[in-house]
């Protein structure tokens, strides 16, 4: 059995409507009880994050902001963290506001966001079926620029790029290349979720990137963790579906790709199991 299991959330644990199924709750209830260490890692906030583990039954770790920190749940403190400077993240959003992208700041306890699009309408329809202390706290502020600059006591972990046409995301992303010591996610599809508008089901679908401190990553995160637990590289199993996922699937023992992964991750794996919507948590961990 891997004594560690890293999962990303979103494509992987959570399918399409933001769920974690039952058959999938169980299954890392029982692995966890056989003495494996379950580490959510995921590009969501702490807060976010927090709440999805206290679902499974999680009690120690989770890597947030792909890797932008490492809390322990039983401490209740931050281990681990490669922030975003805020003149960094200043310079950042200059950039988007000038070339009207539409973006996000996720800091430790929320994400900020000037409307509900994207990512930020999905969380936003996935709170609607959650008690208030389980909620993503999304704040809408007119002005992101002035309201970073002010923010005091709040770290901030990454931002979300996103937008529907290729060649105007594209555009952006040369842009912010330029910009030194950050790290921009090398994102080549368009994501698709789906929410629920009264009896209707609609698919969100827009590319996306996210942008990090420089070397920051979900598989640093698992790498320093799995030092401080004493676990080698053959017992850590880390199962995902996207390209922020790719070196932790690429560096486990075992690596595992959704049945719905991106092309590129399925070509990396050790082991493709069924998809987000198919259980295929419960599947990987079963190996």
């Amino acid at each position: 059995m891997y004594k560690l299991i890293a999962i990303d959330l979103d494509g992987t644990l959570l399918n399409s409507y933001g769920q974690i199924s039952e058959k999938n709750k169980i299954a890392l209830q029982e692995a966890q009880k056989k003495g494996a260490e379950i580490v959510l890692s995921s590009g969501r906030s702490s807060n976010s994050v927090k709440n999805l583990a206290n679902e499974i039954g999680n009690t120690k770790y989770i890597i947030c902001g792909n890797g932008s920190l490492i809390y322990d749940l039983q401490k209740e403190e931050i281990i681990y963290d490669k922030f975003i400077d805020k003149k960094k993240a200043l310079q950042i959003i200059k950039i988007c506001e000038e070339n009207s992208i539409y973006y996000n700041v996720y800091t430790e306890s929320m994400v900020i966001a000037k409307t509900l699009s994207n990512n930020v309408l999905f969380y936003h329809q996935e709170n609607a079926n959650k008690a208030d202390y389980r909620k993503t706290k999304i704040n809408l502020v007119e002005n992101i620029y002035n309201y970073v600059e002010n923010l005091e006591n709040e770290n901030i972990l990454k931002f979300t790029i996103s937008d529907k046409s290729s060649i105007i995301f594209s555009s952006i992303i040369k842009k912010l290349r330029n910009i030194k010591n950050i790290d921009v996610l090398d994102v080549a599809h368009m994501t698709r979720k789906i929410i629920k508008a009264g009896t209707e089901e609609v698919s969100l679908e827009y590319y996306y990137t996210e942008i990090t401190s420089e070397n920051v990553d979900k598989w640093n995160a698992i790498e320093w963790l799995a030092d401080k637990l004493d676990i080698r590289r053959e017992e850590i199993m880390a199962i995902g579906d996207n390209v922020n996922d790719k070196l932790m699937i690429e560096n486990a023992g075992m690596g595992v790709a959704m049945g719905n992964s991106a092309p590129c991750i399925k070509e990396i794996a050790d082991k493709v199991v069924a998809s987000n919507n198919e259980d295929g948590v419960a599947e990987a961990v079963a190996l």
